[in-house]
Formats: structure tokens, C-alpha cells, sequence
């Protein structure tokens, strides 16, 4: 069974009246006005994981720089995980709001148990400066909380979304954290690429990547890459649905059964207990 760990789940309510939230949030305009944006409330996501095989996922709503939005998303997460026992739900931070810690502790009464996916650029929260991220890690920290953080390659095709959040970045952010732990989607950026230096493998021991949008930016020999540079237990199986099904992935992955289950199963239920 395959367990999903990138999902966007959506309100009815937004989705039928996107362009009144476009008018206030910038980076979320940019998303919802790209020709491959699609929505998914939580029947919808069900009835995905039902013809996927999928056994549970991890969803999350968009996370705004307005925390109200935040907070609006979260509602309908905690209501969905409530629906649907399969779901894990992560919670929509604004990570510099004054109001995000209470917003947090809030999240985790109603059975929210993770932060993300953080948009750095899009909710001006610079993860490379320590000044500005220390305060809302130590709280992610105390909390045991594990966060997914959304990276993107420096180099190839343009795209909505793609983002000044490269693997430089995504390093200091990890290097500035330690004990935190971080699932950096897209494959980092590109940043397993440097695991094969001996000082960057020691600072990234407590970093995990997804495969989220690998369709859109990579070929199918990542999986192999990834399992010569010693992380198939740091890779984590995310669709990024609804923008792409999970059966568009599974063609590509050609992979023995040990280093599939881990794929697919075993280092995201690592990643969740160890937090």
C-alpha cells in the first residue's frame, strides 16, 4: 500500500470563488491563474485514493500570508481528517504572523499534526535568513512538529511557482536547524544532488525529500540517482495531487521492493515518528 505524502486539499468555498482571494494574495494568484491549477476537496481526494491504491495521505490546504486564510484552510483540513480517518493533516502557517504560534497550538488540539507546505518566496519568509526563521523553528521544535517546505531547482524551464527557494537556500535553512525535521519538496531543489559531499550529508542527516511534480522537472533516472547517492531512506512518495495523479508516477518507478517500500511507505512513517 502507498501512502501519499503531498496533497492539496481545498474548501469547496475557495474553490468556487478563487479570484476573491487572488485579489489579496500574490503568490496564490500566481497559482490559481496557471492553466494547470486544479482543486480537490476532500471527497474528491478520497475517491483518488480509492482508484490509486493509495492507504493514506498527507494533505494540507494553500499556505497564505494572511493567517485568517490560514485559519480557514485549517477548518476544513481538521473537518476532513475527521471525514476520512486516511488522512493526515498537516496545518497553513503564515511563519512570520504574530499570531502563528497560537495558531499552531490551536491546529494540534483539532488533531493537525505537521506544518506545511511552507511557501518561502510566497509568504516572504526567507528560510536562509536564521534572524527571521529562528523564532517560529524553535516553536516547531519544542512542539516535536515536522514541517514540509516547498524548494525549487535554480536552473531549467520556468514555470508558475518556480521560485527563488533553491538548494542553497534550503541548506542554510537545515544548517541553521538542526533537530528540526524538514521534508524539502521537489527533491529539494535539487539539493540531494549534494549529499554526496561528507559535511553536507552530516548537516542534512535529519532532512527527507518528496517526489512531488517529478513528472514536470525530472527524468524516470532519478529514482535510480537517488538510490546511488545512499537517500532511498530519505525519499518520500508525494503526487502533488491534484496538479498531477499518482498513477503518473508509477510507470517510473522501477525499483526493487525494498527500496520500493521505503518509497512508498516506510520512510514517511519514519519521518513521522521519529518527530
Amino acid at each position: 500500500m502507498i501512502i501519499d505524502s503531498h496533497i492539496h486539499i481545498t474548501s469547496p468555498e475557495i474553490s468556487k470563488n478563487p479570484e476573491v482571494i487572488c485579489r489579496k494574495e500574490p503568490y496564490f494568484a500566481l497559482l490559481a491563474e496557471a492553466p494547470a491549477n486544479k482543486y480537490a476537496d476532500a471527497d474528491e481526494i478520497n475517491a483518488m485514493m480509492a482508484a490509486c491504491d493509495i492507504e493514506k495521505s498527507i494533505v494540507f490546504g494553500f499556505s497564505f500570508m494572511d493567517m485568517g486564510l490560514c485559519r480557514e484552510a485549517n477548518d476544513y483540513t481538521a473537518y476532513a481528517i475527521k471525514k476520512y480517518p486516511n488522512f493526515i493533516g498537516f496545518m497553513s502557517v503564515s511563519p512570520t504572523d504574530k499570531g502563528a504560534e497560537a495558531e499552531i497550538d490551536r491546529c494540534l488540539k483539532l488533531g493537525l499534526t505537521g506544518i506545511g507546505e511552507i511557501f518561502p518566496d510566497g509568504q516572504n519568509f526567507p528560510i536562509d535568513d536564521e534572524n527571521v526563521t529562528y523564532k517560529f523553528c524553535e516553536i516547531l521544535k519544542e512542539r516535536s512538529l515536522p514541517v514540509i517546505v516547498h524548494t525549487n531547482e535554480p536552473v531549467g524551464h520556468m514555470y508558475p511557482g518556480k521560485t527563488s527557494t533553491t538548494p542553497e537556500k534550503a541548506y542554510k535553512f537545515a544548517k541553521s536547524n538542526p533537530g528540526l525535521k524538514i521534508l524539502f519538496a521537489h527533491f529539494g531543489g535539487g539539493l540531494l544532488f549534494y549529499e554526496l559531499m561528507p559535511e553536507v550529508k552530516k548537516t542534512l542527516k535529519d532532512v527527507f525529500y518528496d517526489t512531488a511534480a517529478m513528472p514536470f522537472l525530472y527524468d524516470k533516472a532519478i529514482y535510480d540517482t537517488a538510490k546511488s547517492l545512499g537517500i532511498m531512506d530519505k525519499l518520500v512518495f508525494g503526487s502533488d495531487f491534484p496538479l498531477l495523479s499518482p498513477k503518473r508516477y508509477l510507470n517510473d518507478i522501477n525499483l526493487d521492493k525494498n527500496d520500493s517500500d521505503k518509497l512508498f511507505r516506510g520512510n514517511i512513517l519514519r519521518f513521522l515518528e521519529q518527530t
